[in-house]
């Protein structure tokens, strides 16, 4: 991908459909829009997956808590979307075990027929069956668990994955099948004829061009912003989004040296909480906070890092402390809003509208049903729009840089395919010593998947902010003179990379 040439494919007259917003929910569109041959263009406002989308549970799965809640039809749907993701991505996507440990006579059936229902749920696209483990095998499979009243564990399988890599892959895929996709392209206002919208204007923010585009059909995938489109659309239009915050504590190792995630069914607030091994650290999350006003950069509250320790504290041998914390990333869910619920007990199902003037928007639901999200929102698309109809192909649609038999004990297995080709680039300096990424691989983000700051480099081409604030901070300065290299930027842009990344990173630091 590259952004100038994508810039130039503005000259079309019309677009079949344009996509508002870059995350999960916008990418997934863009590639199921372009598969079925349809005129595509994405803009976001930031970069991709710069919000809600590069800040998850990094879990592609069903939901157990949904199953306690009884929302069946979730659960099924998610179940089927996890099996398609492992299908069409196994580079990016794989079988992860979870552990439910059991204090409690009773935990050990009651806990182990809810997971047999939840693989049966999954049909032919299960991962693996489901078990009940001795404490000696519980102990084995997680030695650092606490001990104390502890009798057996619950295994499961589930997936997992790297958000933001899987953004950046949807991008590609969209992409390669001739959508046309540009960050930092922040749409200004909609385009009427009649009261009905035919189209954006959007502004460029690296040239400060303006440009007035013409569509068929323009949807809102704008996640937690989706409202301020709804609203310059219509001011009457009554709020959708009711955001929530979860936050993410990394750790180091130690505290799980294991390949097995623990899942805590039941927290003081009655949530799930997981503790999932990933690259090499220690995910603790996530919280669930309904905020007053949505924000590109939340930050972590408090009573949020307070209740993670603590959570974690009663299932780990070790308690982790503050000064354990590698990094803190906080995001928000665009919840669809009930009034009177807890933030755990809205559905995280997806909703589509349309306006009078033929907005579509699409809200709510979850990074594992970003494909299912994505069929129902372009097949409305075609129905607004009168658009000639083609059926959905994705289901059985490789995303880019597909390789089956990936080799996952180096991170490198991410970029499937395209790793040789980074290979052949010839640098393998770390970036920082603590983490395995390369410079090769700036290199290759700035040359091949429109990576445009320090930050993006730093947050979501490579995980590094995510996984040590500390060690991604220290990086900057040699990031930023790569980057300017290949972008052709001065020594003063260089200076202003280095500063607004370090302003940003300082959200991440315990």
């Amino acid at each position: 991908m590259n952004r100038d040439q994508m810039i130039q494919n503005l000259a079309r007259e019309e677009w079949d459909i344009i996509i508002v917003g870059g995350g999960a929910t916008g990418l997934g569109a863009a590639v199921d829009a372009a598969s079925r041959g349809y005129k595509t263009l994405l803009l976001e406002q930031s970069d991709f997956a710069k919000g809600t989308s590069s800040r998850s549970t990094k879990l592609i799965h069903g939901g157990l808590r949904y199953l306690q809640q009884g929302n069946i039809s979730l659960v099924i749907e998610a179940l089927r979307e996890r099996g398609l993701l492992c299908d069409n991505a196994p580079h990016l996507v794989h079988h992860l075990p979870f552990l439910v440990p059991l204090y409690r006579w009773w935990e050990g059936p009651f806990y182990g027929i809810g997971l047999k229902v939840y693989d049966l749920l999954a049909g032919k696209l299960g991962l693996e069956p489901s078990r009940t483990l001795t404490r000696k095998q519980t102990l084995k499979e997680i030695p650092t668990i606490e001990r104390k009243d502890l009798r057996g564990g619950a295994l499961y399988y589930d997936g997992q994955f790297d958000d933001s890599r899987l953004a950046i892959t949807l991008a590609q895929t969209a992409a390669d099948l001739g959508a046309t996709l540009i960050n930092y392209m922040p749409v200004t206002s909609l385009l009427k004829k009649n009261k009905i919208i035919c189209g954006v204007r959007a502004t460029d923010l690296e040239t400060g061009k303006h440009y007035n585009l013409k569509a068929k059909v323009v949807i809102n995938a704008t996640g937690i912003f989706s409202d301020n489109l709804r609203k310059s659309d219509d001011k009457k239009a009554k709020i959708l989004i009711e955001p929530s915050q979860g936050i993410h504590l990394v750790l180091p190792a130690s505290f799980l040296p294991s390949h097995t995630a623990i899942l805590v069914p039941h927290t003081d607030d009655k949530r799930v909480i997981f503790l999932v091994p990933w690259h090499g650290k220690v995910l603790v999350g996530t919280t669930d906070i309904l905020v007053d006003k949505a924000s590109l950069e939340p930050k972590p509250l408090k009573e949020e890092i307070d209740f993670l320790l603590k959570t974690a504290a009663r299932y780990l041998h070790k308690a982790p402390t503050r000064k354990d914390i590698l990094s803190i990333y906080a995001g928000q869910r665009p919840l669809i809003k009930t009034s009177g619920k807890r933030a755990a007990d809205i559905s995280r199902d997806h909703v589509i509208t349309t306006s009078k003037s033929k907005l579509i928007t699409i809200a709510g639901g979850k990074w594992t049903t970003y494909r299912k999200m994505a069929q129902d929102v372009i097949n409305r698309a075609i129905s607004v729009a009168g658009l000639p109809y083609r059926a959905c192909i994705t289901a059985d649609l490789h995303l880019h840089g597909y390789e089956k038999q990936a080799d996952r004990s180096h991170h490198w297995s991410l970029y499937g395919t395209d790793v040789k080709a980074i290979k052949k680039l010839r640098n393998k300096k770390l970036i920082t010593p603590s983490l395995p990424y390369t410079l090769a691989e700036v290199i290759w983000a700035a040359r091949s998947e429109m990576a445009r700051t320090v930050e993006d480099i730093l947050a979501r081409r490579t995980r590094i902010l995510f996984l040590d604030a500390k060690a991604a901070i220290e990086a900057a300065p040699l990031v930023a003179k790569i980057l300017a290299k290949e972008l052709k930027k001065s020594s003063s842009w260089q200076k202003r990379q280095i500063k607004e990344f370090t302003r940003v990173a300082k959200n991440y630091l315990p």
